[in-house]
């Protein structure tokens, strides 16, 4: 291919960029923004697909099967955390003003400017190699278009202004520094820039799907077809079997942490999901629709793969530009020059949100705390001071780019996009414990994040980027085999005798664990000052402050009105600078301009929104360069105090109140069960009474019907009627009587009217006489034995009388037919004269033992079904047995009888003896 149509394709490429950024940045202007949608947010996430994606991916499937997977499981996995993880830091981010990742570890951690430092250290090496390899495969991708040789390195050597990488990195300082600095505010949205991402993310997924579709449909019959081809290469056992392949469950595991750590913590993902963010609820939809892209970008990585070792069986050719290859020796130079702008554009975005974001923390945590220690830009003399700062950020970039520039010229050319690219995501992953555990756990102080940050940056060095110099001759690879000066614990792909792991997995366990304990024993170890205490609750407890209009400061900072005015002028412009004072003039309804001393919230206003530009570390420093902390007063912390206790107090009724509703709830739900249950007793009982009241009615309608119309019937016939109609109505008088009973004894509960000095003993001596020839009648062996005849209780004969009748009754009512027994024991015990009444019955089930007692209840057995009556007896000789202040109880076993036990207070006691009964 020419290379003035590669050089016109590029341009033409770039300038759709700079319209696309142009016209949404002056449609944001407009008030029409155009990234303030959840589908555009979505696509800016796809700045993870990069050229590792679009090209490596492919490489790794063809040597290793499957293995390129975990890298995509994990972001798709984790994806439904967001709403949980990411929306917390997005929410806190965009309350305290921060900027990227290493100011928030810093605001934090009690806006610690070392912690600032560490964080970007660790970026700015971690992602440096990660971004060469963006720079190797556009390079490559260019030269192999021109050449048509695929190789990634064929242009290594040679004058370096005939390298096509340093014009591509030179093109991407030019569109970083028009679209990624043109406001000092990181939180001033880059509208252009991200719409140009968005638009990216689709023009990559468009390209390699037009290249799989390419190759899996046109130049082969489709994914059969390809696979039928492929039947016979090795590659297939590793498809099949992921020993054969060399990725073992354990480095899936890895990779796929790794992979979730880095789609949140990646300095440039950080950038587009947190600090771009409009609207946290955006994540709802990037949640699924994330991981949709990330399936489609990944649909035909193993067809063109497999292609690729079919078409080149000898080897000869690089997996990593199959995608590119293929279309190139199939005669499709058009189609190849698509593809290979979709790579491009796979690259460059990365490329250019990785340059910003480090850019704004080399500015603000490494250059500007220098620049305020030497007071070159706190200098009163010094003017203009946002334009020296976004100077400093566009020097930033040049000496990224630079970096990265010459990362790959040294080392990057003899790795493969995926293995640089996973020394980078292990780099980044060091911010996990920090930040994770600085969202969930107050108690992280910043000794123990600073310890953490560092053993595993430390570990991370030396397991994975120093072995990379070695290998390539950068440096002595001695220590590799013999481990550092000699020790062999010290091997940095078998660190402290651990082998067995590929370097990859060896690295993130080592580097994770020491990071987490350090971070772990390192804040249990220590203290907080203030500033720490307070951020870490506002960081746990963001929803909290989110909802309450109170802001919450233990350092209270005054300041002059002149001195805040000025520095906020010199950082921020007078535009900026009137605004906040407008903003927050209406909020807390006063007048700046009539205050000599500006208030504590006024300082600590302008230092957030400071934050903002500068960073939380820088913005303090400078705040407290013209500020004095007043310390609270006495009676300050007592009103705190005070209130505190009020929260708290509050607090605790809310939790009784809460308790009490369950209460009442549960008390309710038993209650509403208990209803629904008297409900249906009231039911059976109507049911029942109906049906006893009905019987000896209609025997006495029938019978006086008969005696009516039949005057000749003969006398025995008569007495015979008359008798059973007696007997019937004496029966229903009995039920009338145990339903009045019922309702008077529920209307005079623990009445002691009418109670005198009642014979006890005689009184069950004479029911258990009157009812001992219907034991006889009915073949039931009766027997009771008074032990003592002179019992003298308090109560009322009538009731009491019906009690033991009542007894008597049930027990004759479930004796069998044949040797029955009933025993009526009666003696004193201590202060009290007990009743026991036993038959040899059906018994009663343990489960009804004490539902028997309840209104309207009925025991019912299986062979005689539900016995006759209205099931009030045991109701009523419960309740007037508790009015006599005593108690029954029942002991039973089913088809060896029932024992009732009545016990009642005794009065006293007389000298009389009657014997058994």
């Amino acid at each position: 291919m020419h290379p003035s149509l590669l050089i016109f394709a590029s341009i033409f490429y770039v300038a759709i960029l700079f319209l696309v950024a142009y016209w949404a940045e002056r449609r944001a202007k407009k008030g029409k923004s155009l990234v303030n949608n959840p589908y555009i947010y979505a696509l800016s996430l796809a700045v993870y697909c990069t050229a590792w994606t679009y090209y490596g991916n492919v490489g790794r499937a063809a040597t290793s099967g499957w293995g390129f997977l975990p890298i995509f499981l994990g972001p798709t996995i984790i994806a439904p955390l967001w709403m949980i993880v990411l929306k917390k830091i997005i929410i806190i981010s965009k309350s305290q003003r921060i900027n990227s990742i290493a100011d928030f570890i810093s605001s934090r951690y009690g806006k610690s400017i070392w912690l600032g430092v560490l964080a970007t250290l660790i970026s700015v090496f971690g992602i440096i190699p990660y971004i060469s390899i963006q720079l190797k495969a556009i390079a490559s991708t260019f030269d192999i278009l021109i050449s048509h040789s695929s190789h990634f390195n064929n242009f290594s050597h040679g004058p370096i202004y005939q390298d096509t990488a340093l014009y591509i990195a030179i093109a991407l300082v030019v569109f970083t520094v028009l679209f990624g600095t043109r406001h000092l505010d990181a939180n001033e949205r880059h509208e252009g820039l991200v719409a140009a991402i968005a638009f990216e993310s689709v023009f990559k997924l468009v390209a390699f799907l037009t290249a799989g579709i390419f190759i899996t449909f046109i130049l082969h019959n489709g994914v059969g077809d390809i696979f039928e081809k492929a039947s016979d290469l090795p590659i297939m056992e590793k498809l099949y079997d992921l020993e054969a392949s060399g990725i073992n469950g354990g480095t899936w595991f890895f990779l796929m942490v790794l992979s979730m750590m880095a789609i949140m913590f990646l300095p440039r993902q950080f950038h587009v999901s947190v600090v771009e963010n409009t609207n946290s609820d955006f994540l709802k939809k990037a949640s699924w629709l994330f991981p949709l892209y990330l399936f489609l970008i990944n649909l035909f990585v193993l067809p063109i793969a497999l292609s690729g070792l079919i078409q080149y069986p000898e080897g000869l050719v690089n997996p990593d530009t199959f995608v590119l290859s293929i279309p190139l020796d199939a005669g499709k130079d058009y189609l190849a020059l698509f593809v290979a702008l979709g790579g491009f554009s796979a690259a460059t975005s990365m490329v250019i949100m990785a340059v910003i974001a480090l850019s704004i923390m080399i500015s603000n945590n490494l250059v500007l705390p220098l620049l305020i220690r030497s007071q070159t830009i706190t200098n009163p003399y010094v003017f203009d001071v946002s334009k020296r700062l976004l100077g400093i950020r566009r020097v930033s970039i040049i000496l990224v780019v630079l970096l990265a520039y010459g990362y790959f010229k040294s080392v990057g050319q003899g790795y493969t996009l995926v293995s640089i690219g996973l020394i980078s995501f292990t780099a980044v992953a060091q911010f996990a414990p920090v930040i994770l555990g600085g969202i969930f756990w107050k108690r992280g102080t910043k000794a123990g994040a600073f310890i953490g940050l560092s053993l595993g940056f430390l570990i991370w060095a030396f397991t994975l980027p120093l072995p990379t110099l070695a290998e390539t001759g950068v440096i002595d690879d001695s220590f590799i085999t013999n481990g550092i000066f000699g020790i062999s614990i010290l091997k940095p792909y078998a660190l402290f005798g651990l082998e067995g792991f590929d370097h990859i997995s060896h690295a993130v366990l080592w580097s994770l664990s020491l990071n987490f304990f350090g971070y772990y024993f390192g804040s249990l170890f220590s203290r907080q000052d203030p500033v720490e205490i307070t951020q870490a609750d506002y960081f746990v407890n963001v929803y909290k402050y989110r909802v309450s209009s109170q802001d919450f400061e233990v350092l209270r900072k005054k300041a002059r009105i002149s001195d805040l005015r000025n520095l906020t002028n010199r950082f921020l412009g007078e535009k900026r600078l009137e605004t906040l004072f407008a903003v927050f003039e209406e909020k807390h309804g006063l007048k700046i301009s009539e205050l000599n001393i500006a208030p504590p919230e006024l300082v600590n206003y302008i230092e957030t929104n400071l934050a903002g530009s500068i960073g939380a570390a820088s913005a303090k420093v400078i705040i407290n360069s013209i500020a004095k902390e007043d310390p609270i007063s006495l009676e300050e912390m007592f009103r705190v105090l005070e209130q505190t206790q009020e929260v708290i107090k509050y607090s605790k009724q809310l939790e009784l109140k809460s308790a009490e509703l369950e209460a009442t709830t549960l008390q309710l739900k038993i209650a509403n069960h208990k209803l629904k249950e008297l409900d249906q007793l009231k039911a059976e009982f109507i049911t029942t009474v109906t049906h006893e009241l009905r019987t000896p009615i209609t025997s006495i309608k029938s019978l006086g019907k008969i005696l009516q119309t039949n005057p000749d019937l003969s006398e025995t016939k008569k007495g015979e009627y008359l008798e059973i109609i007696v007997t019937e109505s004496e029966r229903l008088s009995r039920l009338v009587n145990q339903v009045l009973d019922l309702e008077k004894i529920q209307a005079s509960d623990k009445d002691a009217d009418g109670f005198e000095d009642i014979p006890f003993s005689e009184l069950v001596r004479r029911s258990f006489l009157n009812l001992k020839q219907l034991m006889t009648d009915r073949n039931i062996r009766p027997g009771c034995r008074i032990m003592d005849a002179g019992m003298i209780i308090r109560g009322n004969y009538d009731q009491l009388t019906q009690v033991v009748v009542n007894l008597i009754s049930n027990a004759i009512k479930f004796c069998p037919p044949v040797e029955g027994i009933i025993e009526v024991t009666l003696a004193v015990e201590g202060d009290n004269c007990v009743l026991k009444v036993s038959d040899n019955g059906v018994g009663i089930p343990p489960d009804q033992q004490e539902k028997i007692f309840e209104k309207f209840t009925q025991v019912s057995n299986q062979e005689l079904g539900k016995p006759a009556g209205s099931g009030l007896g045991l109701f009523i000789t419960k309740r007037i047995i508790e009015n006599h202040k005593g108690s029954i109880e029942v002991s039973s076993r089913v088809n060896f009888g029932t024992t009732f036990k009545i016990i009642l207070p005794l009065l006293k006691k007389e000298s009389i003896s009657f014997g058994e009964a």
